[in-house]
């Protein structure tokens, strides 16, 4: 592989697009201050009052903003917040620089915790996926249902789209791609990752692509964007090689509440045959298979994820009601 070749693909590492903490019409943007991290959480104006909670987690290289088409839709059913992992979005940093995904999901029970909460509707998506489905497995009571949008979860072998991932967690690659990449436009970046995300990249409108690549010129400059990426990164393959019950699909077995699985047919990081295998081992699972959607299906096809979901919503309740 070409020193270009491999710049481009480490770059195309980050699967998620990264967007800002400006807060959207009706949302807000706060900061919780919790023992060790401190987390910045996107909330959508409540439309009722009483509405069951809800809250969503991103991928690696993503923010709360990923949810905010998917949260708007919501937001009749559900109380909607969106949290930034440490060290993505708006968040800093966790003191103890642990970006495993048990040190993500740390991050998520306590602010569910500090919050009140729970139980939740809790989402994730990839990287978020992985960190929601390790919280339900050890935390049932703060989990009332789970959504999982092409969730990071073992595939061995892993599709070729994702081993760039893999290439940031080795020693010495972040200055590689750093040297070979520094000459390279915000604009270049951006396109770069959002044809490794969409499964139809000329969906995102002009407005949407600057914003992205304005956001992700701003996290370019702060001072641990890479140190993020490349521990979380590393982070999803130690879980990758993880046996026992620490294994994640082991951990998925565990997971007591009602699960939606949703998967894109023109996943780059994902195989969408994956698809089968977590909807046999959830134990109460439903699965959306999305033959035009990518990697994130929040943002490419919200109107499908919320269907599903609302579907899954009345028949917890009307389970709970009997």
């Amino acid at each position: 592989m070409s020193s270009t070749e491999s710049s481009e693909a480490a770059l195309a590492a980050v699967p998620v697009p990264p967007s800002g903490a400006r807060a959207g019409d009706g949302e807000t943007v706060r900061t919780v201050a919790l023992p060790g991290r401190t987390l910045t959480v996107r909330a959508r104006a409540e439309q009722a009052g009483g509405l069951p909670p809800a809250l969503f987690v991103h991928g690696l290289g993503g923010s709360s903003s990923n949810w905010s088409a998917l949260m708007r839709l919501l937001a009749d059913r559900v109380t909607c917040e969106a949290l930034d992992l440490p060290g993505f979005g708006h968040s800093p940093p966790p003191d103890d620089g642990n970006y495993s995904i048990g040190g993500h999901a740390r991050a998520v029970v306590r602010l569910l915790e500090a919050s009140g909460r729970g139980p939740v509707h809790l989402f994730g998506n990839s990287l978020g996926g992985a960190v929601v489905t390790k919280v339900a497995a050890a935390r049932p009571d703060l989990v009332r249902t789970l959504t999982l949008i092409s969730p990071a979860l073992p595939e061995v072998p892993p599709r070729r789209g994702a081993w760039p991932t893999a290439l940031l967690g080795v020693p010495g690659a972040t200055a590689v791609v750093t040297r070979a990449t520094r000459d390279w436009s915000a604009e270049r970046r951006t396109k770069q990752l959002l044809e490794l995300c969409y499964g139809d990249p000329s969906q995102v409108s002009e407005e949407s692509f600057a914003e992205h690549a304005t956001e992700y010129e701003r996290r370019l400059r702060l001072p641990y964007f890479w140190d993020a990426l490349t521990r979380s990164a590393r982070g999803i393959v130690d879980a990758y090689t993880l046996g026992g019950q620490h294994n994640l699909w082991r951990q998925a077995e565990r997971v007591l509440a009602p699960t939606l699985l949703v998967y894109g047919g023109r996943d780059k990081l994902i195989s969408p045959r994956m698809a089968y295998r977590a909807a046999r081992t959830f134990r109460d699972a439903r699965l959306l298979t999305l033959p035009d959607s990518g990697h994130v299906a929040m943002m490419e096809h919200p109107d499908a994820v919320e269907r599903a979901f609302r579907e899954l919503l009345d028949a917890t309740d009307a389970r709970t009601d009997h």
